[in-house]
């Protein structure tokens, strides 16, 4: 187990959706966070007090947690100036980054030295299968989205929230290193090996009861020519009951391809939901979850009234208005 409460690393990131891992903590387990440190020229902030090692320690922290996503997952000398400093000061270190702690020979070495744990969660920890495509008991529940990062898991976690406070049974399943960071548990699925990722998705969304919903946390874009495999992934180890449509609306370009635009929700809605329907016949697109965060109220409401008139599905923000109204069209299946 990581153990709590957790400095979170910010690093050098270039921009907020750098510091995607450090922001999800925050915003969804603020009880675990109690700081943040920042190099020289980050331009990330997460709302967190700024702190040093040592008043990280004085505060309680246990763990410093790399909170950065950046493009290939890789850990900078600059960074490990700090991460060695802190196995020294008796810290312990997770990272959900492709460029793994445990085999960087200085972090190690550091940790044996200093007692310290490494804790890699993109690292999967079973031998999943291969996926079968048998249909199985439960309900399942997937956010697709226009883009990377325009809120697919945050639409999970408030729709998990929202519908237990229904009574209705759910499970967030989690798929990527900030909700394995967020929950403890799940599946690194873009760490598994291709051949096995629907496999992953089928293993960790098993047979259930009829009225229990699994909340599986989107990853990737079936329109991002990066990162459509995961996604695809997805929908067919996934065999969801329903989609969510998540849309970033303020964003130009996709996410790290700036020679590429964003489809636009009608498009996801008319590719993904073909292909969802390959391993369940049955799925339907339920609702559409907007990331207002850059809009005023006004311009939020005003979009997603235009958006939910042009679809006929209730359209939310559901970080911002919660998510109860995506749980009562889950609820009318």
């Amino acid at each position: 187990m990581i153990e709590t409460p957790y400095l979170l690393f910010l690093g050098d990131a270039p921009d907020q959706l750098a510091a995607k891992v450090a922001q999800g903590i925050k915003d969804w387990r603020p009880e675990n966070a109690v700081g943040q440190f920042r190099l020289p020229g980050c331009g990330a902030d997460v709302g967190l007090t700024d702190m040093s090692l040592q008043q990280g320690l004085d505060a309680g922290a246990r763990t410093l947690v790399i909170g950065v996503a950046n493009r290939g997952g890789v850990i900078s000398q600059d960074w490990k100036d700090v991460l060695i400093q802190a196995l020294e000061m008796g810290y312990d270190l997770a990272s959900g980054l492709h460029n793994l702690l445990r085999e960087e020979r200085d972090l190690t070495s550091a940790a044996q030295m200093h007692g310290g744990t490494l804790h890699d969660v993109r690292v999967p920890t079973d031998a999943y299968p291969i996926a079968n495509g048998r249909k199985r008991s439960g309900k399942r529940v997937l956010a697709v989205g226009t883009d990377c990062s325009v809120g697919k898991m945050y639409t999970a976690l408030a729709l998990d929230e929202a519908m237990r406070k229904r009574g209705m049974k759910s499970t967030f399943r989690a798929t990527g290193q900030t909700g394995i960071l967020i929950t403890g548990h799940g599946v690194p699925l873009d760490a598994v090996i291709a051949d096995f990722m629907a496999g992953a998705v089928e293993y960790l969304t098993p047979e259930n009861a009829a009225d229990h919903w699994d909340i599986i946390e989107g990853q990737g874009s079936l329109f991002h020519v990066s990162y459509s495999g995961v996604t695809m992934a997805l929908i067919h180890g996934g065999q969801p009951d329903a989609l969510i449509l998540c849309h970033e609306p303020t964003r130009e370009t996709m996410r790290g391809l700036p020679e590429y635009g964003l489809p636009t929700l009608e498009q996801v809605r008319d590719t993904a939901l073909p292909l969802a329907r390959i391993p369940n016949p049955a799925c339907e697109v339920i609702g559409v979850s907007i990331n207002t965060q850059h809009m005023s109220d006004a311009e939020a409401e005003r979009y997603l009234a235009e958006v939910e008139a042009r679809l006929a599905l209730p359209s939310v923000d559901p970080f911002r208005q919660g998510a109860d109204r995506l749980a009562e069209a889950l609820a009318a299946l």
